[in-house]
């Protein structure tokens, strides 16, 4: 009889789970329901499942809306329906075309529209007109009152409870984005859209038994269902599976001595095996598809990095999917893919973010638009999100909602409206909100995708399905990662750089030669990493002195142990004791030796949970498995979650350990399998990591200028600048005639890009460089600006930043000139002229331009002076009484040093107060490390970024010097000359700030 349930992903409207929703029916002994969320399928999987578990025929439908007019609702009478429905709002979506108000013509749908004035005159066979509890009275006056054939009950579900009404305003409101006084009645539900018996619902019509008869006549109609555990995936690759598993053993092979070389026993035993397992499991054409795409990648010049569990594979390192050897790490490949892992296998799978759309272009055009998208992901409602947007539609003040954001334990008790919102937010925290994309999943599917769930054309520009990686495992799918990352762009394009700088081809996937180069492993050993992929950060550089990392092996292991989880457990730190003192400590248990006796006892790896789980606790594998995805957040039940918690300790306990030995592990497991690396992921890092230092050791300028281009690195862009010039650089300001829209480099010059100069647009950028290619270098400032159509203000942007001073003339001069060209307030650019003119020559007053005021003008333009360091921008002349490189001599002493602040790190204590860690650059641009403690911090605070007197104590931990602060303040910078009276209206008759803008 319920033939209109909401859940929650009648986004911002209903107000229960799928799951409330099924337990309520149960409740009330309803046999059947249907599920019919707004313009939308994303709940209906999980609808079945719950429905399956609970006794009740699950039924599929979507009501469609167009903003807030209900048109009609869509109720499949099968499978058949369901992809209908499906298809019909998924072609809306993409396409972005409104709803209509008429249904299309449905074969397996029933349609059900609103009773209102202009229903249909003629409906199809398989429509009907909805009745609510409020339209009854109607009848008697209405065309329906001797032929009730047409219709059926419509009594909506959205509400758990009336106490959900005001939860359900709110959610309207936020959606709206209007004050909770402002909602109008159509822009709501009713109160009553809840559940009630079936036998209070049936005599609500009592007087019209014909229309209860049609609407259990149609439920009767309708069935769907949907085999979970059967793959979902593309099933082959070619015409059938023994051709896939014959292609499958020939690429793996032919890969493998590639690899391995012929001879080698090892190799070819495990490629047996693992190609057996997959045979047996159905994933063949999974590795061929995935292989398929490496393929395209590789004949296009397409750099990619294969990583995640994927990389425990032989037949994955065969085929070029990764470039971690298995065998080197002794990495298992049931880690990966075997009987009891409870779920599907995936390749996570980088490329450059220049190149991913790429890459996505070609699955969708490879494999079918009807077969591919993008996976989904929800974004829900969390703290202080819910507390902003609820401040909003309460009508509070900016002032009052900062405050009850950042402290809303602190609420005034007689304070009912703050209390109320407070209520309200912990109600709907974790409701789902926006629809969203998941950060690289793709899905390939044997059957067209709308089959299982409509679909969403987001920003991306690519088809995306409605539900999550969660409820596509579920179901049966197999996600394949197509992930973008700036470290690959600039591996990628360093060599590109070097081709071009000096005709050098580097292959950077001679990465065994990387592993065995002294001078790598010396810039490794000495944490020398800044623009390395993933360890170039403050504290991944001091583990990498701390642990003397020099080999591969080493680095794959800090991989691993920098990850917060372990830091949080303390294990980081033993990590490293152990690591100097591999006899001066017990293990926890002997199963800790046996198991984890390479890492000291401790667990680095998500392997080691599992190993931790299975041979301390005896949990079987699956489960040991469920547990390290649960903790990492890949698993969402909380039932089966804490049905393997129960099991960890009452077999801890049937084993006899002692609570607290117990309680230990669980501590370390818990705090830790949230964040750790797979040992095949942390290798896959490693990998990256060592291409990198690779090209820094030998390349460094080159390098430097990719990372520059890239972006998206640990640091800002003054660092990398800064470390090019450390290592040999000579810095360029964008120059019109030598420089590009990127960062580029002529021998050791290295000239910033037009991208780096603010408010410069880039169509002149762009413009500027295309006249140089096609007409040749500018020849001095007239030609330049009778050849680039451009306005004063943008002349004087690329005057002040030095873009011009090819022409030998100073910044005062050039300006000078310019106001003159321009006729002082002529804005417009100046047309290109068929036959030029002569220009009128005029004898100017001597102008000048101090370094500092070009610095000042850098900061502003560019963000960070290039000409001199901010530390030489300091009033005062002092610089301390050390410097990097000496600290190691100064260990126990009290030193002064003046470093600009490159970034903090902010950590709670125990005590739950702040503790900061600096990295600092000194005068000669070396690096060195502050530890602040919360007694210091409060008397002498960070107060933003600049440079920085630093007083304190040299302390050493592990070979690596750090100061901890006992007193700091941050430096004036000498005036800014540009902004001063005496430069505006003093002597020599200077433009000043009037002639810069």
């Amino acid at each position: 009889m319920f033939i209109n349930c909401h859940t929650y992903y009648s986004l911002r409207y209903g107000t229960l789970s799928v799951e409330e929703l099924v337990t309520q029916a149960k409740q009330l002994h309803i046999k059947n329901l249907v599920l019919t969320d707004i313009n939308s399928s994303q709940g209906i999987m999980d609808f079945i499942k719950e429905c399956n578990e609970n006794d009740i025929q699950p039924i599929a439908g979507i009501e469609f809306r167009r903003d807030n007019l209900l048109l009609f609702i869509g109720i499949a009478k099968n499978n058949q329906g369901f992809s209908e429905l499906n298809r019909f709002l998924t072609h809306h979506n993409l396409n972005k075309i409104p709803l209509p108000n008429v249904a299309p013509k449905f074969r397996n749908v029933f349609v059900v529209y609103p009773y209102v004035k202009g229903n249909p005159q003629q409906l199809e066979n398989n429509e009907f007109i909805g009745i609510r509890p409020f339209d009854i009275s109607q009848l008697i006056t209405s065309e329906f009152k001797n032929d009730q054939s047409k219709l059926v009950v419509h009594y909506p579900i959205t509400l758990k409870s009336l106490a959900d009404y005001e939860v359900h305003q709110c959610l309207r409101a936020v959606d709206e984005n209007v004050l909770i006084s402002q909602l109008a009645n159509k822009q709501m539900a009713l109160p009553d859209e809840r559940f009630i018996d079936t036998e209070a619902l049936e005599s609500l019509y009592h007087f019209y038994p014909q229309v209860i008869r049609n609407t259990k006549n149609l439920l009767q109609q309708c069935k769907v269902g949907f085999n979970f555990k059967e793959p979902k995936n593309k099933k082959r690759y070619t015409e059938s599976r023994q051709n896939d598993i014959a292609l499958l053993q020939k690429l793996a092979t032919e890969g493998m001595i590639y690899r391995y070389g012929r001879e080698n026993r090892v190799a070819r035993e495990r490629l047996a095996h693992e190609l057996k397992v997959i045979d047996d499991l159905g994933f063949s054409s999974y590795f061929l598809i995935a292989w398929d795409i490496i393929n395209f990648t590789l004949g296009k010049g397409i750099y990619h990095v294969g990583r995640g569990s994927g990389a425990n594979s032989i037949v994955a390192y065969c085929l070029k999917i990764t470039d971690v050897d298995p065998i080197e790490l002794d990495l298992y490949f049931e880690r990966f893919l075997n009987p009891k892992r409870t779920s599907p296998p995936d390749f996570d799978i980088d490329f450059s973010w220049k190149d991913r759309d790429m890459v996505h272009n070609y699955i969708f055009e490879r494999f079918g638009y009807e077969h591919v998208a993008l996976l989904g992901a929800t974004v829900t409602f969390k703290d202080r999100a819910i507390l902003r947007e609820l401040g909003k539609v309460y009508g509070l003040p900016k002032g009052e909602i900062d405050e009850l954001v950042a402290n809303p334990h602190k609420v005034v008790d007689g304070d009912s409206i703050l209390n109320q919102l407070l209520n309200i937010g912990k109600r709907i925290i974790d409701f789902p909100n926006i629809r969203s994309i998941h950060a690289g999943g793709v899905i390939i599917s044997e059957r067209p995708l709308t089959d299982y769930v409509a679909l969403d054309m987001p920003p991306k520009g690519f088809p995306t399905i409605q539900w999550d990686m969660y409820v596509a495992e579920m179901i049966g799918f197999e996600k394949l990662d197509i992930l973008s990352q700036r470290g690959i762009g600039h591996i990628q394009e360093c060599a590109e750089i070097v081709q071009q700088n000096r005709g050098e081809i580097v292959d950077v996937h001679r990465v065994e030669e990387f592993k065995k180069d002294r001078k790598v492993n010396n810039r490794l050993h000495n944490g020398d990493a800044i623009g390395c992929f993933y360890i170039e950060s403050p504290a991944m550089r001091g583990l990498l002195k701390k642990l003397k990392c020099n080999d591969y092996l080493r680095l794959v292991a800090a991989s691993s142990i920098i990850r917060p989880g372990v830091a949080k457990s303390g294990m980081m730190k033993e990590y490293i004791k152990r690591f100097h003192d591999p006899k001066g400590f017990k293990y926890l248990h002997e199963i800790f030796k046996q198991q984890l006796g390479e890492t000291y006892g401790v667990m680095v790896y998500q392997e080691d949970v599992i190993k931790i789980c299975h041979h301390f606790a005896g949990l079987d594998l699956s489960d040991a498995d469920i547990l390290r995805r649960a903790m990492s957040g890949k698993y969402r039940s909380k039932k089966e979650f804490q049905r393997i918690q129960d099991t960890f300790f009452g077999n801890c306990k049937q084993r006899g350990y002692p609570d607290t030995l117990t309680d230990e592990v669980w501590r370390q497991i818990s705090s830790f399998a949230g964040y750790a690396f797979s040992k095949a992921h942390s290798a896959s890092y490693a990998v990256e990591s060592y291409q990198s230092l690779y090209l820094k050791t030998y390349y460094p300028l080159e390098f430097m200028v990719a990372v520059i281009n890239n972006f998206g690195g640990f640091y800002s862009t003054w660092l990398y600048v800064n470390e090019a010039r450390v290592l040999g650089a000579r810095i360029k300001l964008p120059c019109v005639n030598q420089g590009f829209y990127m960062t580029s480099i002529c021998g050791k010059d290295i000239y910033l890009g037009f991208i780096h100069v603010k408010s410069l647009e880039n169509k002149l950028a762009q413009q500027i460089i295309t006249e140089r290619e096609k007409n040749g270098e500018y020849a001095d400032f007239i030609d330049f600006a009778e050849r680039v159509k451009v306005g004063i203000e943008q002349f004087k942007i690329l005057i002040r930043v030095g873009a011009l001073r090819f022409t030998g003339k100073s910044k005062s001069v050039l300006l000078w000139e310019a106001h003159l060209y321009f006729n002082k307030n002529d804005v417009q650019a100046v047309s290109k002229q068929l036959f030029p003119q002569p220009h009128k020559k005029f004898e100017l007053p001597k102008l000048s331009q101090t370094q500092l005021e070009d610095a000042y003008d850098e900061y502003e333009l560019l963000g960070f002076p290039v000409s001199v360091s901010r530390i030489d921008l300091l009033e005062t002349e002092y610089r301390g009484n050390t410097y990097a490189a000496n600290l190691n001599n100064k260990v126990g002493q009290r030193v002064r040093m003046v470093g600009d602040l490159v970034t903090i790190k902010n950590v709670h204590t125990v005590s739950r107060q702040w503790m900061h860690f600096g990295c600092f650059l000194d005068m000669y641009g070396q690096f060195f490390d502050t530890v602040n403690f919360p007694s210091t911090i409060v008397k002498y605070p960070f107060t933003g970024y600049g440079v920085y007197l630093l007083e304190g104590r040299v302390v050493m931990e592990f070979g690596f010097p750090s100061i901890e602060i006992e007193k700091m303040a941050r430096l004036p910078f000498k005036p800014d000359p540009r902004f001063t009276e005496a430069r505006i209206f003093g002597k020599g008759k200077k433009m000043g700030r009037f002639a810069s803008g």
